[in-house]
């Protein structure tokens, strides 16, 4: 018997075996699977009202909210294509990615009207709009709760082919144009699985959205969390005391969040004031980690911590480092670097590490290569792209960019982006490396190294340091903790003190915009 896969199936289940537990949690609201179920098929008959056919692409432009997780099942079941846009993108990237996809329907949270006031009429295809939890100032957008309610909670089991997009996720855009990412039903549908079974992951778990559903490591969680009948708690804006309170209020169990969320959290002044004992595992991806953080949210926060890794075009786990029981006896600090590398692939997934010829790196832990990915999880391609397709999935391989060592084990640990390793007389210098050795430094809170322009060597690594509060520390104090902790040539030649670092929509740390202030005006080189 051949069922096509596809990610409603989640939904269905979840409706029928959980419909009577609270399965989403949004500020005040809660709603069981049952009640979810139903505004799920009361969007799907809205779209469809609205003019909406199979295959047509229709954009949310919002926070984590309730809605957005219904999108991720009332689009797909209206036979529509699902666009969730990244809030903090320019206007510019916006109305591209909007053209560019040629959305035919937009919802936007009304904290966003100005902004799709402003845009409407450079919007080629965009002709309906949908505001969610506001006003509707303009008689020709639609309010979301209207929209619904009008709406019938009758479903309408659409035909599916696996094989075709279900959703589009647009990169950020920091190297040109944003480009879309198609994932197929089948691919969230694998990608569900190899999640919820390498993961063990079951209905006793609920997750605190901090991850925007709009970015990578955010949207495979509407699936799989789904698929087990978990709880879905949703974050609308990153904030150490609502994030405590919520993990407290609703027994939390598992998070995932860029190191920077975590450091802040850690150094939250009144962290010790919260019951945290609900929480089972932390799993930190977006950025390689100090193992140093994985220590201590160890320590604080009384659970599990391990790293995992993806991409936009990888729907998006590929790998965690969960620990292996018949390592168990290994000395702790052994196990403690094993659980902050990037981790092994989980099942379902094919990876290998590869040098400039395409042979595998020697799994010694200290030769370098690309990451390259063969798995049903990998794209469709890029949107409406076929270059850029052609270039990323190369001889069946999706080539990732991450440059990474391999140990015994299989465990991948990342060293750096390809753009982000820095070439020094020669010398290949990790700034990874070098930050995960700033960490350590007890009066640092959060850095940053990358490449700086040299006359001798042309370039050297150099750091970019946010201190702890209260604390003061040198340049030439944290350049000699660094050189006592590292080669001579990996020690940053320079270390700038900021009062913050700019950020992206997960909270990364966005190295592109410190590097490009050293290089205006000088000859950069070509990764």
């Amino acid at each position: 018997m051949f069922v096509p896969l596809s990610p409603l199936e989640f939904r269905d289940r979840a409706e029928t075996l959980f419909g009577q537990k609270f399965g989403v949690i949004d500020g005040e609201k809660q709603f069981t699977y049952a009640q979810f179920g139903e505004r799920t098929h009361r969007l799907a008959n809205a779209l469809r009202s609205l003019g909406i056919v199979k295959g047509d692409r229709v954009s949310f432009l919002t926070y984590n909210t309730h809605q957005l997780l219904e999108a991720y099942y009332g689009v797909l079941e209206a036979g529509a294509i699902l666009n969730p846009i990244n809030i903090r993108l320019s206007v510019q990237d916006i109305t591209y990615i909007l053209n560019h996809s040629g959305s035919k329907v937009l919802f936007f949270h009304s904290d966003f009207t100005p902004l799709v006031q402003q845009i409407q009429s450079q919007l080629d295809e965009t002709k309906s709009f949908v505001v969610m939890e506001g006003p509707c100032a303009d008689p020709a957008t639609h309010e979301y709760e209207q929209l619904l309610a009008g709406a019938s909670p009758e479903y309408r089991r659409p035909e599916i082919d696996e094989n075709e997009i279900a959703e589009l996720f647009y990169t950020s855009g920091t190297t040109g144009k944003p480009k879309g990412a198609a994932i197929t039903h089948r691919s969230l549908y694998l990608h569900a699985m190899n999640v919820a079974v390498g993961m063990q992951f079951g209905d006793t778990d609920t997750v605190l959205h901090i991850v925007p559903l709009f970015h990578v490591n955010g949207w495979g969680t509407p699936q799989f969390v789904t698929l087990v009948g978990g709880t879905h708690v949703m974050l609308r804006k990153v904030d150490a005391a609502v994030m405590l309170e919520l993990i407290q209020r609703h027994r939390v169990t598992r998070l995932f969040g860029v190191p920077t969320v975590f450091n802040m959290l850690l150094n939250y002044p009144d962290l010790g004031r919260y019951d945290l004992s609900s929480l089972k595992v932390v799993n930190l991806g977006g950025a390689p980690p100090a193992p140093a953080l994985v220590k201590a949210i160890q320590e604080k926060f009384g659970c599990l911590c391990f790293v995992g890794y993806g991409l936009t075009e990888t729907t998006p786990i590929l790998t965690a480092a969960w620990p292996k029981a018949h390592l168990a006896g290994e000395a702790p600090d052994v196990r403690l670097m094993r659980q902050a590398k990037t981790g092994y692939p989980l099942p379902g997934i094919q990876l290998r590490v590869v040098d400039a010829n395409g042979d595998d790196v020697k799994p010694d832990g200290k030769q370098i290569g690309e990451i390259v990915v063969h798995s049903n999880v990998v794209m469709d391609g890029y949107y409406k792209d076929p270059d850029a397709t052609r270039n990323a999935i190369r001889d069946g391989w999706f080539h990732t960019g991450d440059m990474a060592v391999l140990d015994a084990e299989g465990y991948v640990l990342i060293v750096d982006r390809s753009k982000d390793i820095i070439i020094s007389g020669g010398e290949n210098i990790s700034s990874v490396e070098i930050e995960n050795v700033l960490y350590a430094h007890p009066k640092v809170f959060e850095c940053a190294v990358v490449a700086a322009p040299d006359d001798k060597w042309g370039e050297v690594p150099k750091a970019i340091v946010v201190l702890k509060p209260g604390e003061t520390a040198t340049e030439a104090e944290l350049v000699a903790y660094c050189k006592a902790n590292l080669a001579g040539f990996k020690s940053p030649k320079a270390i700038v003190f900021r009062d913050a670092l700019p950020k992206g929509g997960t909270g990364k740390i966005l190295k592109v915009n410190l590097r490009e202030a050293f290089w205006e005006g000088k000859q950069k080189r070509v990764n």
